[in-house]
């Protein structure tokens, strides 16, 4: 895949959310090329999270699984980086990305960008530990993108097989503009394929990032719950094919399949309908841009009245391109 011509487009890592109920769904709509796991929190009494492996060793979508790692303590990610691979990872990868202040306040994800030579030392260590692929994701910076001069050199230093970058710094979340020009600096000087994150949320849109970084490839999380079909349409226009728009209808129908997805039998309904209020967060701006579907989406308690406004905004034959809402 990384020596090919075709752009690598990957499932981003989100915890909670990703995981693998949602990669059999993914599957159906086009699917990605590469599927990251929620991460493995890693740390000196932490052991596997069982429920994330099962993505890897029940893996359903036929394509590569890089598992995904996070945490600060070195002799733990070596411990974990070992055991990963004694499953069928294609690769391990870091988190120096997440901008969770529960994540970041210890120091882990994107907080570990305030320490870049700590960073170096990680870095080092899983190089030596990991035999396979290993792989970063890191955003700009942690409160300010000029530490991102310090960072590069110490990316391309350890030999990563595959660096992806969320052009945001920790503190801007996902709120601004993600600053491409970062990426394509990282494209410039990394000796490594370079992924491009943040708010890819069109096909053109897709293209364009493609263009003015020089990225191999995308990486795509809020976009692909938002419009599942996201990366088949992506793949419809590097192609000149005629891209597909789904209609109200069919985003209902992905909306029933993704309750019927995430939400096994024998959970409790209003836990249901709360883990579904988790999705339709990053759907709604693709709905409603005015926030009337979130508004009385957030104030449903059952299945019956969930569904209710669900068929009140998408049952009908309109098209619907799912591409508002740029905060992504």
């Amino acid at each position: 895949m990384l020596a090919g011509a075709a752009p690598i487009l990957a499932l981003a890592p989100m915890q909670d959310v990703t995981d693998l109920p949602f990669w059999t769904l993914m599957r159906n709509y086009g699917g990605a090329d590469v599927y990251f796991t929620e991460y493995f929190r890693v740390y000196a009494t932490s052991q596997i999270d069982k429920n994330i492996l099962k993505s890897v060793t029940e893996n359903p979508t036929g394509r590569p699984v890089v598992a995904q790692m996070i945490g600060n303590d070195i002799p733990s990610l070596v411990r974990t980086a070992r055991e990963l691979q004694q499953y069928p990872v294609a690769a391990v990868d870091l988190n120096l990305g997440c901008p969770a202040p529960v994540v970041y306040r210890k120091c882990a994800g994107g907080g570990l960008l305030r320490e870049p030579r700590r960073v170096d030392a990680i870095l080092g260590a899983l190089r030596d530990a990991v035999t396979i692929r290993f792989t970063v994701k890191t955003r700009i910076g942690f409160d300010s993108p000029d530490v991102f001069d310090e960072l590069l050199p110490i990316f391309a230093r350890h030999s990563l097989d595959l660096l992806t970058v969320h052009g945001r710094t920790v503190h801007e979340m996902y709120r601004p503009t993600v600053h491409y020009e970062f990426i394509a600096r990282a494209v410039a000087e990394m000796p490594c394929p370079v992924l491009a994150n943040g708010n890819v949320h069109s096909a053109e849109n897709a293209v364009a990032i493609l263009k003015t970084t020089g990225a191999r490839g995308l990486m795509i999380g809020r976009g692909a719950i938002r419009n599942p079909w996201l990366f088949h349409q992506i793949r419809q226009h590097q192609r000149s094919e005629t891209v597909f728009v789904p209609r109200g209808f069919d985003v209902l129908e992905y909306v029933q399949a993704l309750y019927e997805a995430v939400c096994p039998p024998g959970v409790r309904e209003s836990a249901q309908v709360q883990k579904m209020k988790k999705y339709m967060n990053y759907l709604g701006v693709g709905v409603d841009p005015a926030g009337l579907f979130l508004h009385q989406i957030r104030r449903v308690f059952t299945k019956e009245e969930f569904f209710r406004v669900c068929e009140e905004f998408l049952g009908h034959d309109r098209p619907m391109p799912l591409e508002q809402g740029l905060d992504f």
